[in-house]
């Protein structure tokens, strides 16, 4: 393992180079039941809204930036190697999707979440999943836990 001070963490929008290792990050948080499971086509189809960590030439987390609208964006499939847990990769692809968002003119961007303690950190407040808009819920009708979801939904205004 590197040494945290010669660590290089930088951020960047993700690759098609990048999908497989995506796919392969993403895979076990969802056959767990963290994230909604996504397979290579859907990688690619939502590309331009994944930023990735590259932590010293090595893909060590990913996010994707999901916009509803000119008010609304949502983090999701935030995800890092369990090895690179706890060195403040989520942190800064949390706030890389942010500062993104906000130069884009999103004002409020929310998650859904089982680690609420993290966004809470980040400046996130606990909101009711009924606040949110209906159409955030599209996607997850796909998910295994949508008839009794036990997700935290936390907001942050941009």
């Amino acid at each position: 393992m590197t040494h945290p001070a010669t660590r290089s963490i930088q951020i960047r929008n993700a690759t098609v180079d990048d999908v497989d290792c995506i796919y392969q990050l993403l895979l076990p948080f969802a056959e767990h039941d963290i994230i909604l499971m996504r397979d290579r086509d859907n990688i690619f189809q939502h590309l331009q809204e994944f930023l990735v960590a590259d932590v010293n030439g090595s893909l060590a987390g990913a996010v994707c930036a999901h916009i509803y609208g000119e008010n609304l964006a949502e983090v999701r499939s935030l995800a890092v190697k369990p090895d690179e847990q706890k060195h403040g990769i989520g942190q800064v692809l949390v706030e890389g999707c942010e500062q993104w968002l906000k130069s884009l003119g999103v004002r409020k961007v929310f998650a859904l979440t089982y680690v609420t303690g993290f966004f809470i950190k980040q400046g996130y407040a606990i909101v009711s999943k009924e606040s949110l808009p209906h159409k955030i819920w599209t996607v997850c009708i796909h998910c295994s836990r949508f008839a009794d979801c036990d997700e935290v939904a936390v907001e942050k205004l941009l």
